[in-house]
């Protein structure tokens, strides 16, 4: 299929085709749809050899928005990102940019602008002709080169930096100025391949600042790709968890913290992350370590007939209790942070979990146990990881 096919009409599938010159009101409402998505992948593959490292991946990317590709490293996301700039060539599947089928599209036709981890600045060249080079390869007036790159640069707080070599600016600087030479594309689609990876923690914090001021201001869909979940905390509307080539879970942040679909988002999402703790059910009862706990009617009906469940909670959710508390431990080891003390607490044998505290009056080495509201909890299938709330 050419790039300028439409998309073949699926009834089975949900992200929308549509076929050429249909008057079929399904249809329309499908190549809405199509239109409405700035990027879909359909099934898409991609193999090294035998070594499959993306498997039939179904994603749609709508446009406009900041999508967050998060998971840990050789999860797939930087591959991903490459596949929709057209930098590595799909194994199966098909890739539609704005409904059209670009698997065979050269990236230099994409209209896509990207922003790399280590810059891919040119050495040779000043910040002027570094941020005006694509432009000038795409011969556009030079009063139009001009009023771009000038634009860029007051919004990045370049400007008097224009006659600068790379090596003479810092990491920050060097990052801004990477970001202007994608502004000034004006493309509809950015993506950025762990863009502040270089960046200290202070200046990571400023240029995510940036980069949500940039997008609101130019409004293109951007697909940004980082390890770091604060990254992707602050900056997404929604974030795809990736692990060993899949989507573990795409939905906005705030979902994937306090509804995470299995035990890996719970445990990947979260600093610390959500403690999960095996417990043992039977009779409305579940036994966590050494404790006892009564189990409320609308999380019975989750657990059903299960024997094993893990039992999910974030450290942030939980009390500590000087006299008994609802889940009893002893504490192991308390970790100052400044503005917050995490301390580890050791459930049963085999168990800890990690207790928040930050404005306690009492020492909180004679914490005996924590208490938490049922509301809080996330039960989890022993066998498959799978959140019984969200697959129930």
């Amino acid at each position: 299929m050419t790039q300028e096919n439409h998309i073949e009409l699926k009834q089975e599938s949900n992200i929308g085709f549509a076929q050429e010159n249909s008057t079929d009101l399904k249809t329309e409402n499908r190549i809405e749809l199509a239109q409405e998505n700035s990027i879909v992948f359909k099934n898409v593959t991609k193999a090294y050899g035998k070594n499959v490292v993306i498997k039939d991946l179904d994603l749609e990317i709508k446009k406009g928005e900041r999508l967050i590709l998060l998971g840990p490293s050789g999860c797939g996301k930087t591959t991903t990102l490459r596949m929709i700039a057209g930098f590595e060539e799909i194994s199966g599947g098909e890739i539609y940019l704005n409904g059209k089928v670009v698997n065979d599209l050269p990236p230099g036709e994409r209209n896509i602008a990207m922003v790399f981890q280590s810059y891919a600045l040119f050495p040779h060249l000043s910040v002027w002709d570094n941020i005006t080079f694509g432009l000038q390869l795409q011969k556009l007036p030079k009063e139009e080169i001009t009023r771009r790159a000038n634009q860029a640069l007051q919004i990045l707080h370049l400007t008097g930096y224009e006659t600068k070599k790379t090596h003479e600016l810092s990491g920050g600087q060097k990052q801004r100025v990477a970001l202007a030479r994608a502004i000034v594309k004006h493309s509809p689609y950015f993506l950025l391949d762990e863009p502040l990876s270089n960046l200290d923690a202070r200046l990571r914090q400023k240029a995510r600042t940036e980069l949500v001021k940039l997008h609101e201001m130019f409004q293109p869909t951007m697909i940004y790709v980082t390890h770091d979940q604060i990254e992707a905390m602050t900056v997404a509307t929604r974030i795809a968890v990736m692990n060993q080539g899949k989507i573990q879970q795409i939905d906005t942040p705030h979902t994937i913290y306090h509804h995470p679909a299995n035990t890996f988002v719970a445990s990947f999402i979260g600093s610390p992350a959500m403690n999960l703790v095996q417990g043992t059910y039977e009779n409305g009862v579940l036994q966590v370590g050494h404790t006892k706990l009564a189990v409320p009617e609308p999380q019975q009906a989750l657990i059903g007939h299960r024997k094993e469940i893990i039992f999910g909670l974030r450290p942030e959710a939980m009390q500590p209790n000087f006299t008994a508390g609802t889940l009893c431990g002893t504490v192991e080891f308390i970790e100052n942070t400044g503005n917050l003390k995490t301390v580890t607490l050791r459930i049963g044998d085999h168990n800890v979990v990690y207790v928040q505290a930050s404005h306690s009056r009492q020492p909180l080495e004679t914490i005996t146990g924590v208490d938490f509201s049922w509301s809080d909890v996330c039960l989890f299938d022993s066998e498959s990881g799978e959140n019984l709330d969200l697959f129930s």
